[in-house]
C-alpha cells in the first residue's frame, strides 16, 4: 500500500520540507516484539486487535537516525496515509498545532488543528511551521498504538531558541 498525490493545477504552495508517512497494522500470531517469523492471525484481524500499528511498515521506523528533520522557521508538510486495514488514525505531532490540514487529502482545509482523524484507506496532508528547536514526537494519538505497538516517530528541529514561544511578552 502507499499514497498517490494528485496535485491541483499549479501545484501545492511551496514549503521547506515534505515527508511521507504511511500508517498500517499487522495482525500476527506472536506477541509484539516476539522474534522470528510472525504468521498472520485471522482472528486478531477480525477482532481488530493488531499486534503492531506502525509508520512506514516498521515499528519505530521514524526514530533515531531515521527521524524526520527540520530547522526553526521552516514549514513542514506531511503526507499521511492510513493503509489500515481496520483502524482509524488519530494523527498528532506532540508539541505542534497543524496550521493547515487538507482533510482526507482533498480541497477542504481546516486551520489550527491539534489532532486529525484519518480513516482506514484514507489520507490527509498536514502543514505546520516549527518555531522552537527540540524533538517533536509523531504519534497515532490512540496512544497505546504509539508507545506499545510502534506508531511513533520523531521530528528533530534544530536552530536557535525562540523566547517568544514560552515567555510572556511585556
Amino acid at each position: 500500500y502507499g499514497l498517490i498525490l494528485v496535485e491541483p493545477a499549479g501545484g501545492l504552495p511551496k514549503v521547506d520540507r515534505e515527508y511521507y508517512i504511511m500508517q498500517g497494522e499487522f495482525y500476527t500470531k506472536g506477541k509484539t516484539d516476539e522474534k522470528g517469523l510472525q504468521e498472520f492471525d485471522q482472528d486478531k484481524g477480525v477482532d481488530e486487535r493488531p499486534t503492531y500499528v506502525v509508520f512506514n511498515g516498521k515499528k519505530n521506523a521514524l526514530m533515531g537516525p531515521k527521524a524526520l528533520e527540520a530547522k526553526v522557521g521552516e514549514t513542514v508538510r506531511l503526507f499521511v496515509g492510513n493503509g489500515g486495514p481496520n483502524l482509524v488514525s488519530s494523527f498528532h505531532v506532540i508539541g505542534e498545532i497543524f496550521d493547515r490540514v487538507y482533510v482526507e487529502g482533498g480541497t477542504t482545509i481546516h486551520h489550527n488543528v491539534q489532532t486529525t482523524i484519518i480513516p482506514a484507506g484514507g489520507a490527509a496532508i498536514v502543514e505546520f511551521k516549527v518555531e522552537e528547536p527540540g524533538n517533536y514526537i509523531i504519534v497515532d494519538h490512540s496512544i497505546f498504538r504509539a508507545f506499545n505497538k510502534g506508531a511513533i516517530g520523531m521530528l528533530t528541529v534544530t536552530g536557535e531558541k525562540n523566547p517568544k514561544v514560552y515567555n510572556k511578552i511585556q
